[in-house]
């Protein structure tokens, strides 16, 4: 019986192919590097006690780009040989993913002036508490925040994706967006539910435009805009979606 299991189990080897399973496996390692090893306690106990929090934030979204982007684009560009257009780095179908792009911002520009109403989202955004009162640490913040998306984004519509569509065919997409899902447990209940919703549109759009990069500016603008209005929400205690509201808020600029 043994004998026979153990061929059984050889057999099963042989079937696996190697780059899915190399991702797949790698994907999960990357994580527990990030958060073990990037995260801001972390540096501010390990690499720079006498650091600032914003230095620790940077710190961060520095580790998510070498962990999500750098080591991933190694992985299948030169361990396994793809091209670059191959795995999502190529512009693709730019001019879609700039139509798509012009008509998500006013969206999202509107969707989160109404979700920053809700005192949950005003809890949590900005996350750097440091960027609600000065708009030029606000910035700085946002600049380490691409390195972030850079990251972030590739990890799961770049490398995820591009890296098991070959086994997956289009089911790739769901399998990339259900632990970026799992990974918003933390966040307000109607982000944790539009995350995996999200998740697998900014997939379906990823895997029609052929590219990763449409990816980035779409969270980062996201992110941006709730960090905006939530940061001008508390600076100026405006409360409501009218106009009125606005107006208030944006005394605060």
């Amino acid at each position: 019986m043994i004998a026979s299991e153990m061929h059984r189990l050889r057999n099963a080897l042989r079937s696996l192919d190697i780059q899915t399973t190399v991702v797949l496996v790698l994907c999960a390692l990357l994580m527990i590097v990030t958060f073990k090893f990037g995260s801001r306690t972390f540096f501010l106990e390990h690499i720079a006690p006498s650091g600032g929090p914003l230095q620790a934030w940077g710190w961060w979204f520095f580790i998510q780009g070498i962990t999500g982007f750098v080591i991933p684009v190694l992985v299948l560009v030169i361990g396994f040989r793809n091209s670059f257009r191959k795995v999502g780095l190529g512009l693709g179908d730019w001019k879609l993913g700039l139509i798509i792009l012009s008509m998500y911002v006013p969206v999202v520009i509107i969707g989160t002036w109404i979700f920053s109403d809700a005192r949950a989202f005003q809890l949590q955004y900005p996350h750097f508490r440091g960027a609600i009162d000065s708009w030029p640490i606000f910035m700085i913040y946002h600049g380490y925040f691409l390195m972030y998306w850079l990251g972030w984004e590739y990890l799961w519509r770049g490398f995820v994706l591009f890296g098991t569509h070959h086994t997956f065919g289009i089911h790739a997409i769901f399998v990339s967006a259900l632990p970026y899902a799992l990974l918003h447990l933390d966040k307000p209940t109607s982000e944790l539910f539009l995350s995996l919703v999200g998740g697998i549109i900014l997939g379906a759009l990823v895997w029609r435009c052929r590219s990763f990069w449409i990816a980035i500016p779409i969270h980062a603008v996201q992110m941006l805009a709730i960090d905006f209005w939530s940061s001008l929400r508390l600076r100026t205690g405006a409360s409501g979606i009218g106009l009125d509201a606005i107006r208030i808020a944006l005394s605060g600029i």
